[in-house]
């Protein structure tokens, strides 16, 4: 009998990261029985629909639309709606992805099923367990079988968790596997153009944490940002919680606030970007690989490998320090290659652990 699976996606990271691994399993693992269940976490269309159109991802199996609430709210609804679908499917692996709130709610299930998991993109810390997503990731990692990593860093954080030698495996990344597969369209997209900008000349900016945009941080932000704009153009692709938080603020009107935009605009707005401006893990990741500096307004990241190879800049939880960007651009190297492993076949690397999981015997009567 061959390999049974079940993958959970929720949000627009998981998309990015599953995307290639699920392609994989259908091409590696043909006799194999793979289903995907989507649980709904983000719902916008420019937050889910559009990235299974653009990265070519089959429709879900399942659906547990779940919606918006608080974190436990939303963990627990995805818990309880996944549940009688391992029941259903009985899976021989369940696997997760990145950090949200579906990745741990999914592993958790899996955990209390008995089946196996296997966790995309491991071993990420920011040592701030402030952070709903630090807990997920902790929590996923305690759990899972097949723990695949991105970068000797994470091999580390989990070394030091006591999670070592078969368990882990030094893959690569997944999410750079989505974008070098995508990257002719992308290219030649041309979405700074459309949006009248200049290629290397403008600051894309992408904020939506809630220590961020929740409070008076994002005020000063704005403000901030005014003040960039009077020498450089800012564009801002607005999250749904930031427009929401926005609706109060004055915003000057140099700065050109956008709807979100889909997964191919994005990358080719990053490409096309003098610098971005982020609170968002995975562009630290995206701009690393395309050589585009990159300015993280957080205190800490679980993304070191990004500031080794010296295209993110660590800015701190702290708007002032927005004012650094312009004079840091002046002495900006582009490095010479984006991290090992990065190369497109992080996936295929992957799946070819999972091949190696023995699937269950049928139960008799089946």
């Amino acid at each position: 009998m061959d390999l049974r699976t079940l993958s959970v996606v929720g949000a627009r990271p998981n998309f990015v990261k599953m995307a290639p691994v699920l392609a994989e399993l259908r091409r590696a693992i043909p006799n194999g029985h793979h289903v995907l269940v989507h649980s709904g976490q983000h719902y916008d269309r420019m937050m889910s629909e559009i990235f299974f159109e653009e990265l070519g991802v089959p429709a879900p199996d399942h659906s547990l639309e779940v919606g918006s609430g608080t974190h436990s709210v939303q963990t627990a609804r995805i818990m309880e709606r996944l549940e009688p679908v391992l029941d259903r499917e009985r899976p021989d692996l369940v696997i997760v992805s990145g950090d949200v709130n579906s990745t741990m709610a999914a592993a958790l299930v899996a955990a209390k099923a008995n089946v196996p998991i296997a966790h995309v993109e491991s071993g990420l810390r920011s040592f701030d367990r402030t952070m709903p997503e630090e807990i997920n990731r902790v929590v996923a990692d305690a759990l899972s079988r097949h723990l695949f990593v991105h970068s000797e860093s994470a091999i580390g954080n989990l070394s030091a968790e006591g999670i070592t030698g078969e368990r882990v495996a030094f893959v690569g990344n997944t999410m750079i596997d989505s974008l070098i597969a995508v990257e002719p369209r992308f290219r030649a997209a041309e979405a700074a153009r459309a949006l009248g900008l200049n290629a290397g000349g403008y600051l894309l900016v992408t904020l939506h944490r809630p220590a961020l945009v929740d409070g008076p941080l994002l005020t000063e932000v704005i403000g901030r940002l005014g003040a960039v704009a009077r020498e450089l153009p800012v564009l801002f692709p607005v999250h749904p919680r930031t427009r929401k938080m926005l609706e109060s603020l004055e915003v000057d009107p140099a700065i050109t606030l956008t709807e979100p935009v889909g997964y191919l605009d994005f990358l080719s707005l990053q490409a096309d970007a003098a610098a971005v401006l982020t609170d968002s893990g995975g562009v630290q990741e995206e701009t690393t690989y395309l050589g585009v500096p990159c300015f993280t307004l957080r205190d800490t990241t679980e993304r070191p490998v990004t500031i080794d190879v010296g295209t993110n800049h660590l800015l701190g939880l702290d708007p002032t320090r927005i004012a650094e960007i312009l004079p840091a651009l002046e002495g900006f190297q582009r490095p010479a290659s984006p991290p090992p492993l990065w190369d497109g076949q992080a996936a295929e690397r992957a799946v070819a652990v999972l091949a190696l999981e023995p699937a269950a015997m049928p139960e008799e009567g089946q």
